[in-house]
This record gives C-alpha cells, structure tokens and sequence, in this order.
C-alpha cells in the first residue's frame, strides 16, 4: 500500500519545501518514494535537482497532467528516490481544470489523484509540497492524501492560518476524501533564543490537543543551507538532514496507529 502525505499550510515561509524533500530523502534511505512537486514555484524541484526548472519544460508534472499520465515524468534523484517535477507553467493547472480540459465539478478535486493513479504502486510514500494557498493546487493534493503534514514557523500569521487550514481540510475530507487525516502540526524554524517561541507551543497544544508533533525542529545553518547545496553530492547532508531524523519516526508512528480530524 502506497501512502501518501501532503506537507501544507496557507502561509509562505512555513519550510513546506524543505520539510518535504528532507522527509522524502530520509524515508528514501529505505523505501521507494515520489516526490510531487506541486507548486509552480519549482523549488522543490531546484532543491532536488539544483537545476533550474526550465530543464524541465516539456517534463514536468503538467505535462503529465494533461497527459493523464506520469510515469514518462518521473525523475530518477538517487536510489529509492523520485521526482515529478513542476515548472512555472503549473499556474495553467486552475484555468486547465476549468476552461481547457471542462472537467466537471465533482471530479476537478481528482484531478492529481488520476493523474498518479497508474504509478502508485511503484512506491511506498508519495510526498506532495503544495504552494502556500489553499486554491486547486492544494485541494488536489489533499484530496489525493492519507495524511497532511501542517506547518508552523514562529509567527502570528501562520498561527492564525493554521485553523483556517484545518477547517479547509475537514471540508475537503468530508467532500473529497474521506481518507484523509491529519497526521499532525509540525513546529519549524525554532530559535529558543526568543522569548515566544514556548507561548507559541502552549498555544498550539492548548487550541490542538494531541496534534503537534512532539518533534520540534530547530533552526540549523546546514538545513538553511540546503537550497544552496542541495541533496547530491553534499558532504553536509547527514547533517542538514539530522534536525528531521526523530520526525519522520514520530511521523511514520502516527501515520500507522491514526491521529484523525474532527470537527
């Protein structure tokens, strides 16, 4: 059984993209993962490849959409590790849905789903990094989902947003996707050396009892480093990757035994 995890939140700067590629590139260490990058920023896809996305024109996850199809778009990273890779073009994906290909209301939610239907089987964790706004990008990805991953930096903004985006995931699981769970809130970017970071923590635990992540994961110049770096042939990796190593633990616990949402 393939299980997927979309990492998410409706802020910018929450790690969405590290968090993910991290998360896939250590669960790769043992099993066979795909990696989607599904917003058309590409920085998931500059990160892996430390190529630019225009090497992927004509290559990436849009193409295989249109094509209903993505197994000529995955991208070999290293053993065990693959990548559907997304360029600019990916912003056509809502006037697709809408316009170009007419899909119908009840199924444009499915879209990504069918997408990947056919290589499912090839892995065992498909990782989604979705853009920072919950419009069709981010429906499509959890409503693909067993579970979704919420972020959180240290911020009253992306506090706010995290209940905006739990009440937007109940509404896509009770319309789209009944599988799909909560697999937890994870705290990113934490520098101790600020007075609110623990006020933000209780807050958190306080409003989600039982959602956030025992795992915390600090702020680490070798993890910052990575968008310079990268994931191949960087003597930092172990490294950059160690502040994510007791996550993925706690994550794949959760996602065994469930943790759910409710209203």
């Amino acid at each position: 059984m393939t299980t997927v995890i979309t990492f998410g939140q409706q802020k910018g700067g929450a790690a969405k993209t590290t968090s993910a590629a991290v998360t896939a590139y250590l669960l790769s260490m043992d099993q066979k993962v795909l990696l989607v990058d599904f917003d058309p920023q590409g920085n998931a896809t500059e990160l892996i490849t430390q190529m630019p996305t225009k090497e992927f024109e004509g290559k990436s996850v849009m193409e295989a959409i249109r094509k209903g199809e993505a197994a000529d778009f995955v991208y070999n990273v290293m053993e065990n590790f693959w990548l559907l890779p997304a360029t600019d073009d990916l912003s056509e994906f809502a006037s697709y849905i809408y316009d170009e290909a007419q899909i119908p209301k009840g199924k444009r939610a499915k879209v990504l789903q069918k997408t990947l239907a056919s290589i499912m089987n090839r892995f065992d964790y498909i990782i989604i990094d979705t853009p920072p706004s919950l419009g069709e990008l981010t429906v499509n990805a959890l409503a693909t989902s067993d579970y979704v991953v919420v972020m959180f930096e240290p911020s009253k903004f992306c506090y706010s947003a995290i209940e905006r985006f739990l009440v937007d995931t109940l509404d896509i699981k009770e319309r789209a996707n009944s599988s799909l769970e909560v697999a937890g809130i994870l705290p990113v970017l934490l520098d101790f050396r600020r007075g609110d970071i623990k006020d933000y923590l209780e807050l958190i635990e306080e409003e989600y009892p039982g959602l956030m992540f025992d795992t915390k994961i600090k702020r680490k110049a070798a993890t910052a480093r990575l968008s310079i770096s990268g994931f191949l042939n960087n003597p930092e990796l172990t490294q950059a990757a160690e502040p994510y190593d007791l996550f993925v633990e706690e994550l794949l616990e959760r996602t065994k035994r469930g943790v759910g949402i409710s209203g």
